[in-house]
């Protein structure tokens, strides 16, 4: 007999995550917050009254590739190349911290008399894999959170969307060398090239899709429901070209596919129409199905040392490393701090690596709990400290007598600020 459980299923998690998320924004907290802990709750680590199905996966990550093609469409283009060496730079050290601070916490804890490991890899690999599983980046939960706060088209909101994808790119090269060293099969160079090939791709594509799209759309006497339904077209299928034939993330091709449609002179009505299919049903199920995804194991003290140990130093190496990168790009200190806060999220992206090394032998089961522990934090904390570094009055009025370039800077800043004030005024009355 035919199961409609799904149904339910759906109810209870629109429902659980727009009451949670109303009671968080009571507390001057994103919403999103809300929709986070009602999938904990409901999900294994709490009453288990919902589980990760096939079709909760299924929806959730349509959900996530819908928010980055929507966060795609509200980018600022000529922002975003402005930004492109600042975001590298903020990428390669928001990389290359955690990697060195998750492998140093996984020299100390991972050995004799302390956690005794299981895998199959070498005791060094194991430490670097564990390293690379904290240079992951869930942006999903900072546009989410930033487009709430209406702060997604700042500066440092457009640096926060650059260098996650940047990110996204070094940690699966960094991901590949590892696999690479533990399994001859996996070629580093391959990787590389295909890399490098989903980008030239993606302009060449990009280019032809946007002329013919652009007239097509331009050229309407008025807005028409094809229009959407072919931007969707192509959303999915970058996304499912990124992935199945680059091996890009599939949030990355669908990211650069809003790019080239938010040039578009209808991006805005095009925007509206991916908002209300967002908010209905997909980021909820994206969001409550991070949690679902949390099962925490048993854990000795030692076990629980390490989560700790390893939760702390996620959040700091992130903070550090990518403030770092965004100081040396001459961003301003509140900037730093707003880039650094927006990069800490790890989500669902490190379960997908830590689940990676698990198959391959390259992490013990002993350690996912911790790992677990860490996105859970990561994701929770992420939009929290968000609304305090993003709070109004936290950048600067302009003075007269500091730098040209920083006026100029704290000018833009704040009029981001106030357009996007009154666009999270509008969605909270909508809500």
């Amino acid at each position: 007999m035919e199961s409609y459980s799904y149904l339910l299923d759906l109810a209870i998690i629109l429902l659980c995550t727009k009451f949670l998320g109303l009671l968080t924004r009571r507390v001057q907290m994103p919403q999103v917050v809300g929709a986070l802990l009602a999938g904990l709750i409901l999900g294994p680590a709490g009453v288990g009254i919902l589980q990760e199905t096939s079709f909760i996966k299924s929806v959730a990550e349509i959900g996530v590739i819908v928010l980055m093609f929507s966060a795609g469409m509200e980018t600022d283009i000529k922002e975003l190349k402005a930004s492109g060496k600042a975001s590298f730079v903020i990428a390669l050290c928001g990389v290359l911290v955690p990697l060195a601070g998750g492998f140093g916490v996984a020299w100390f804890f991972n050995r004799p008399g302390l956690i005794e490991s299981s895998a199959e890899a070498s005791i060094f690999l194991q430490n670097i894999f564990i390293g690379v599983i904290l240079t992951a980046t869930s942006v999903s939960i900072t546009v989410e959170t930033l487009k709430e706060l209406g702060k997604l088209k700042t500066h440092s909101g457009n640096a926060i969307l650059g260098a996650a994808i940047i990110d996204d790119i070094l940690g699966i090269i960094a991901l590949t060398i590892v696999t690479s060293l533990a399994d001859s099969s996996v070629s580093l160079a391959l990787v590389l090239i295909k890399i490098v090939g989903f980008f030239v791709f993606a302009g060449i594509v990009g280019f032809i899709f946007y002329k013919i799209y652009r007239k097509w759309v331009d050229e309407a006497k008025k807005e028409l429901h094809r229009h959407t339904i072919v931007a969707f077209v192509f959303c999915l299928l970058m996304a499912y070209i990124a992935e199945e034939v680059f091996g890009v993330a599939d949030i990355t091709g669908a990211f650069i596919a809003g790019l080239i449609i938010s040039n578009v002179r209808r991006a805005t009505y095009l925007e509206s129409k991916f908002d209300t299919l967002s908010y209905l049903l997909l980021s909820p199920v994206f969001f409550a199905s991070i949690g679902l995804k949390v099962v925490l194991p048993e854990m000795s003290a030692a076990i629980i040392g390490f989560a700790v140990a390893l939760s702390v130093v996620a959040v700091l190496t992130k903070v550090i490393g990518c403030g770092l990168g965004a100081k040396i790009c001459g961003y301003q200190n509140y900037q730093v701090k707003r880039i650094g806060v927006g990069m800490i999220s790890r989500g669902e992206v490190a379960l997908i690596v830590a689940s990676k090394g698990d198959s391959m032998g390259l992490m013990s089961p002993e350690f996912l709990g911790p790992v677990i522990i860490v996105v859970v934090l990561t994701t929770i904390i992420t939009p929290v400290l968000l609304k305090v570094v993003f709070a109004p009055g936290t950048a600067p009025v302009p003075e007269q007598n500091v730098p040209e370039h920083e006026r100029v800077t704290s000018y833009y800043e704040n009029a981001a600020e106030i357009r996007g004030e009154y666009q999270r005024k509008k969605l909270e009355k909508k809500s």
